[in-house]
């Protein structure tokens, strides 16, 4: 088969189109025939170097899928050769074929095309445990999400809504800003522009936020604890604006509030089918009721990764952007 190697760390040219032996199926994996991947954060940072592997995980990048079962490896049950899925990965979406354990399969939703379906297990799989199993966000309350036109910002806003909360966006362009309201957003902040704590606490009455979903981490770490309410969590989920910051616990402490701080990539099998299950169960009907919808900016040849994460770092784009086999 072929895959994206990343022979050198380095720019978006470092990733290499290249045939290499197919992956086996071991006990509990199913091999799938990839239709379509997508490219995440995670990626670019494995590609410069940042970011290796989980042990015994696929050194090719790539953190989801969507395809084709073409074999099934010893003690899988419930699956069968020809079924359409996606799958959450530790690695190797960036690829023909990938073995997956089957605890992190999920079966297409349910007027959703094979291909954009690619750009759902990661973003639904992060959004809500941290948005909902971590942060228990409830009916009623404010969620206030930072990159609210990103693949996790754009299903974050989605998922909020669908369970009765107010959604609040932070995002750099009109035009963003306008995706975001479309999908439901109700608070609408141009972090060039507006100051998000004061923006936030006008629209909620002084109050705040409950819940904040963070991808830049240290850079926003004072003020997302400004702008939480009281008895608020913090879910952090990235660092894109750096990984120390300074924290004021005297806040902290005043507004009874938590942070949290996850990732999914490295976590034990039985956390990720555990994710994945309650994702399957409570996410999945709302596909079939058209509630939900995966957002897809573009498609590109996955042999042309290099593009691909190119268009993530300018951050022009809007929801995923996902690398096609065919």
């Amino acid at each position: 088969m072929h895959a994206i190697t990343i022979p050198e760390p380095g720019g978006p040219e470092a990733l290499t189109w290249t045939e290499v032996p197919d992956p086996e199926p071991g006990e509990g994996e199913v091999l799938v025939e990839v239709v379509a991947s997508a490219v995440n954060r995670a990626d670019i940072l494995q590609r410069q170097g940042h970011y290796a592997p989980p042990p015994g995980a696929s050194p090719y990048p790539g953190l989801e899928c969507s395809g084709r079962i073409a074999a099934l490896g010893p003690g899988v049950g419930g699956w069968s050769v020809g079924d359409e899925v996606c799958a959450l990965l530790a690695g190797g979406g960036y690829a023909e074929k990938v073995a997956v354990p089957a605890g992190q399969l999920l079966p297409v939703p349910k007027g959703v095309g094979l291909r954009e379906a690619a750009a759902l297990p990661e973003v639904t799989c992060t959004v809500w445990s941290n948005v909902f199993m971590v942060a228990h966000l409830r009916p009623g309350e404010t969620l206030l999400v930072h990159g609210g036109s990103s693949g996790i910002g754009t299903m974050a806003i989605q998922l909020a809504k669908a369970v009765g909360a107010r959604v609040a966006v932070t995002a750099g362009t009109r035009e963003k800003l306008d995706r975001c309201a479309e999908l439901g957003a109700d608070i609408l902040i141009n972090y060039r522009e507006q100051d998000f704590v004061a923006e936030i606490r006008e629209a909620t009455g002084g109050a705040g936020a409950d819940v904040i979903l963070d991808n830049m981490g240290a850079k926003y770490l004072d003020r997302n604890v400004r702008a939480l309410a009281v008895n608020g969590r913090l879910a952090i989920i990235g660092m894109q604006g750096g990984v120390k910051g300074e924290l004021n616990i005297g806040a902290l402490l005043a507004k009874r509030a938590a942070i949290t701080a996850t990732s999914l990539r490295a976590r034990p099998l039985a956390e990720k089918a555990s994710i994945v299950a309650a994702v399957r169960e409570h996410v999945w009907p709302l596909f079939g009721g058209g509630r939900i919808r995966p957002v897809v900016d573009r498609e590109v040849p996955m042999s042309e990764a290099p593009a691909g994460h190119r268009l993530l770092e300018e951050s022009g784009h809007i929801g995923k952007v996902l690398l096609v086999t065919g």
